[in-house]
This record gives C-alpha cells, structure tokens and sequence, in this order.
C-alpha cells in the first residue's frame, strides 16, 4: 500500500487527517460578517442538486472569460503565466447525498491547476464575479482557500489545487453515504443530536461530529483495502 495512488494522490496521505491549528489561518480582511443564526439541520431537499449545477454554471463562466490582455500581464510581472485551470468541480458534503437531512449549505470542492498565492490575482477576481466572496487563505493544508456565496442558496466553496489528499477524503466520505443506508442514517442522527446540543455554535456542532466522520471514513478505507 505504501505506492499506491488514487486519482494520483497517495493513500498514505489520504489516511493522514489535517489537525487543525487557528494559528494556521489568514482570514481575509475586509470581509463581511456572517449574520448570526442557528444551526438548522433540514430535510433533504431534491433541488440541492439543481442548485449545485447553478453555482457550477457561474464558476465555469467566469473562468472562460480569461482576457488575452490578462495573462500578457501576469507573464510580465513573475515571467511566466499565471493562467489557471479548473481541474474538476464536486458536489461534496451532506447536500449531495441523496436523502441526507443537512444544513441548507451547499458544499463545493474546486480543483484548480494553481492556488497558491502568486495565483490568487488570476481565480480570486473571476470567483468575486460569480458571486462568491473570498474568506480564508490557509496554506499549510494544501493551499486551501474557502470562499462562499449566499444566492440562490448559500454555499461554502473550497478551493483546492491539484493532487490534493482532501479532496479524496470528501469523495470517499460523500460516495460511501451514498452506498450504505446504515451509515447514512448514523450520520444523520448524529448531526441532528450535534445541532440540538450546540444551535448557535458552528464550531462546537462540526466538533461533536467529528468522531463519526472518522468512524465512517476507516469502513470506507477497510472497504477500499486502504487499511486492515
């Protein structure tokens, strides 16, 4: 197992978790506050798809419109292009699990060639057009950066560079839910149990949480032959 890869990223880094570190991340200055509110887990509803596609549409135009005057520049400026590439776009978290109660937030994993900071002039403009106001910069967990948007729905965008171990994690997390009833219904219940003891806390919810994100990611890796 120590060779392997899946999609190109290395399943020992697959089955590494990210310990979060606060120290870790620059939050953007001048953005907006989010309104205050409680942590509302709904039913599933059949138009999250529908919404995703939206938020893809937007993203999708706004990287088509690269100005050949643009990319002239940033090869100016560092000598080589700064042009980045959109590498895959996902549908991710609990609004893409058919029948999963969940916040009414639509989680997305962009893929791009480039994020880090030197490239941040070219997606972070085109991102503001479609509607999504960058937050987050955190470049210790694989140049992560988190953007969101709050029409037609809200939505929590992660941006992610190529080869990046998270972005499998999501997928293996979101496609095992998907298969197996008896997880998805685990999952459920402790997400309603989380918002129930922690409503006006995002934080503390994701952290209640958490222990059954790894309990169902280890099935998935058993299953996968990833672990013993």
């Amino acid at each position: 197992m120590a060779n392997k890869t899946v999609n190109g990223v290395a399943v020992e880094a697959i089955l590494k978790p990210y310990e979060y570190n606060p120290e870790d991340v620059q939050r953007i200055p001048g953005r907006s506050v989010k309104p205050a509110g409680e942590v509302a887990i709904v039913e599933s509803d059949p138009q999250w798809p529908e919404y995703f596609q939206t938020f893809k549409s937007r993203i999708l135009a706004a990287f088509e419109s690269t100005a050949p005057e643009e990319a002239a520049t940033a090869a100016a400026v560092d000598g080589s292009s700064n042009e980045v590439t959109i590498l895959a776009i996902n549908h991710v978290g609990s609004t893409a699990v058919p029948a999963l109660p969940a916040k009414a937030v639509i989680d997305i994993d962009l893929v791009l060639s480039r994020t880090d900071l030197a490239a941040e002039p070219f997606y972070v403009p085109r991102l503001a057009a479609a509607g999504f106001e960058f937050r987050i910069r955190e470049p210790l967990w694989h140049e992560h950066r988190y953007f969101w948007a709050r029409a037609p729905l809200w939505c929590n965008l992660h941006v992610w560079g190529p080869g990046c171990p998270e972005v499998e994690r999501h997928r293996i997390f979101r496609d095992r839910l998907r298969a197996y009833a008896d997880d998805m219904e685990l999952y459920a219940r402790i997400k309603k149990e989380s918002a129930a003891a922690s409503p006006e806390k995002l934080r503390e919810y994701n952290l209640r949480k958490e222990w059954v994100i790894k309990e169902i990611l280890i099935r998935a890796f058993k299953e996968l032959g990833y672990l013993d």
